[in-house]
């Protein structure tokens, strides 16, 4: 371990990334935050790979930090200092990662659209029986599925995004897996769309210097980690996805290899760039894309036979997506589609999906399990 001392990191303030360009018609929710509450925004740690070692910068209390760790054996042990309470095990660039088995898993939990709300995120996969009090996984063989958005809004993003980073290594280690897929959330603050970001994580990219996608770019621990993530994943005999497939999207050429492909090379990409590339746009695009489509709770043509139709060309035998609020985790189309957005995003409540050994059930913050209900139509929310 480097034995230089901790030391302030003098860089001086610099101007915010200005957005680059706008992917939804959403409206933001802003919230100023107090002197007191600018102050107390503790951040970090931001880590960049380097040659022969890694290097690791916070934001505790307004004051930035830097230190050197060398990397000639992974994983290197970074102990905490500020924003995230626990020691990172940092590994060595990752790899891409494929399909479960099909068929060949017995319980797998599902959420999506977490939004920075890492404390209500703990809670849920404490009481339900995936993490345990210390936080690290105990659904032994099990699969945890994060389907898309734990970027913008809420003030603990960076900490859920360390948590699901632990534990992917630990649920590789016990013989089970996690998935976390990239939503339209984390394609736009990464690509510079910063209408949604938390005020004081744009404290905090000012105070190091450093636009907020530059914080999570390709040379970073989490930047290179998430530019390996799936968008459209199977896992099981069930699709995830965060918006959904749409009929159209399917209707051509489709492979999910190719689009995770596509995904995985493009994310950061700004709208100013996406939208006129022929390539890139089916991608992106805000009705009809995978990551934006909402049309299995909006459309009112959209019936069961055309469902049945997505699901038996993609090979599954239900889809299940985020992105879409609904008051709780519910079923569609005779159960063929999964909307398992259940509001997390505002931090006060939210479910979690358990398909075990072919069973569904809604669990709660507080650990209940309750049946998977029929859901309603929705009102689009573009």
């Amino acid at each position: 371990m480097n034995a230089s001392a901790l030391r302030p990191w003098s860089l001086g303030l610099a101007l915010y990334a200005a957005c680059l360009g706008s992917a939804s018609a959403e409206t933001p929710a802003a919230a100023a935050a107090s002197p007191a509450a600018e102050t107390a925004f503790d951040d970090g740690p931001y880590i960049r790979y380097g040659e022969g070692e890694i290097v690791v910068r916070w934001v505790c209390a307004g004051q930035t930090f830097e230190r050197r760790y060398p990397s000639k054996r992974w994983p290197v042990r970074v102990p905490p200092r500020c924003g995230v309470d626990r020691p990172i095990l940092v590994r060595a660039p990752a790899q891409a990662r494929s399909d479960a088995p099909a068929g060949a898993v017995e319980r797998i939990a599902v959420l999506s659209d977490v939004h920075g709300q890492y404390d209500l995120l703990v809670r849920l996969l404490q009481n339900n029986g995936v993490v345990g009090r210390d936080l690290r996984w105990r659904y032994g063989r099990g699969h945890l599925v994060v389907v898309g958005d734990v970027f913008d809004r809420g003030p603990k993003v960076n900490q859920a995004l360390w948590l699901l980073y632990a534990l992917e290594q630990q649920a590789r280690e016990a013989g089970g897996a996690v998935h976390y897929l990239i939503g339209n959330h984390e394609t736009m603050a990464l690509g510079g769309d910063l209408r949604y970001v938390n005020a004081g994580y744009a404290r905090s990219a000012a105070a190091l210097g450093e636009s907020y996608p530059q914080l999570y770019g390709p040379q970073t621990v989490l930047g290179q980690w998430l530019r390996t993530r799936q968008t459209i994943a199977r896992v099981g005999d069930s699709l995830f996805v965060h918006g959904g497939i749409a009929p159209d999207y399917v209707a051509g050429d489709f492979d999910t290899q190719r689009s995770n492909a596509g995904y995985r090379d493009s994310l950061g990409t700004p709208k100013a760039v996406w939208q006129n590339d022929a390539r890139l746009l089916p991608l992106y695009n805000g009705k009809t894309s995978p990551i934006w489509y909402r049309g299995y709770f909006t459309d009112p043509a959209l019936d069961q036979a055309q469902v049945d139709a997505i699901a038996g060309k993609l090979g599954v035998a239900r889809i299940v997506v985020g992105h879409t609020t609904h008051h709780h985790i519910a079923s569609y189309f005779d159960g063929r589609v999964i909307g398992v957005d259940s509001g997390i995003k505002n931090g006060e409540s939210g479910e979690i999906l358990l398909i075990e050994r072919g069973r569904f059930s809604r669990g709660t913050p507080d650990g209940a399990r309750l049946p998977l209900l029929p859901g309603e139509r929705l009102k689009d929310e573009d």
